[in-house]
C-alpha cells in the first residue's frame, strides 16, 4: 500500500463523515433526543456495519478487477454515476431544525439494541454497499499487498474513523445544534460535500484497471 493513497483515503473519509449527511445527522438527533450514550452506541454499530460492506467489496471487487476488464469498467461507471447522484442529493438536502428535536426527549434504550440498530442500518443498506464499491478501488495501489488485503485495511480505517467522528458528534451534540441550525453553515457544508462526492466520482470515472 502507498502511504500517500492511504492518507488521501483517510482525509476523504474524515471529510465525508464530518460533513452533515443522513448517518451523522441521525447520530446527532439520537444524541439530542435520547442522550450521548445512545449516539455513541449507534455509532459503534454503524462502524461494524461498514466492515460488512468492506468484506463484500474486498472479496467481490478483487475478483472483478483481476479477471474481467469489461466487468470492471461497468462497475466503475455505475459507481461513478452513483457518486454523482449522491452529490446531487447532498446539494438538495434541506436543513433540519434541531431546536424542535431538543424538546423531544425520550427514554434511553438498551445499549446492545442500539448497537444492533446502527449495525443493521448500515449492513442492510444497499446504498452503503454501492458507496464502498465506488470509493475503495480509487485508493488501491498496484504495488504491495494484494487488492483484497488493501481493501480490508482501508475499510477498517473507514470504520474506525466513522466511530470516532460520530462519537465526537454525540459528545458535542448540544454545542453543534446552533451550527446545524444555521442556514449559512448548512449551505456551505452541503455544497462542500457535493463537491467532494463529484470529485470522487470523476476520479473513479477516469481511473484505470491497473491503478
Amino acid at each position: 500500500m502507498e502511504t500517500q493513497l492511504t492518507i488521501s483515503f483517510l482525509f476523504a473519509s474524515l471529510l465525508l463523515s464530518i460533513i452533515p449527511g443522513p448517518d451523522n445527522i441521525f447520530v446527532l438527533t439520537e444524541s439530542i433526543t435520547k442522550g450521548k450514550r445512545n449516539g455513541v452506541a449507534i455509532s459503534l454499530g454503524m462502524a461494524f456495519g461498514c466492515l460488512v460492506h468492506t468484506i463484500a467489496a474486498a472479496t467481490g471487487l478483487s475478483i472483478i478487477v483481476q479477471k474481467s476488464v469489461m466487468a470492471f469498467s461497468i462497475i466503475k461507471i455505475i459507481g461513478a454515476m452513483y457518486l454523482f447522484y449522491l452529490a446531487f442529493i447532498s446539494i438538495k438536502e434541506k436543513r433540519i431544525d434541531m431546536n424542535i428535536l431538543q424538546k423531544q426527549r425520550t427514554k434511553k434504550e438498551n445499549i446492545w439494541y442500539l448497537i444492533k440498530k446502527g449495525f443493521l442500518m448500515n449492513a442492510l443498506n444497499p446504498k452503503v454497499a454501492l458507496f464502498f464499491m465506488a470509493l475503495l478501488p480509487q485508493f488501491i495501489s498496484k504495488t504491495g499487498f494484494n487488492i483484497t488485503i488493501q481493501m480490508l485495511v482501508l475499510g477498517t480505517i473507514f470504520g474506525i474513523q466513522v466511530f470516532l467522528v460520530f462519537s465526537i458528534i454525540s459528545f458535542l451534540s448540544s454545542g453543534l445544534t446552533k451550527y446545524v441550525n444555521s442556514e449559512r453553515f448548512w449551505n456551505v457544508t452541503k455544497w462542500t460535500k457535493g463537491s467532494i462526492l463529484s470529485f470522487l466520482g470523476l476520479a473513479l470515472l477516469l481511473s484505470t484497471r491497473n491503478k
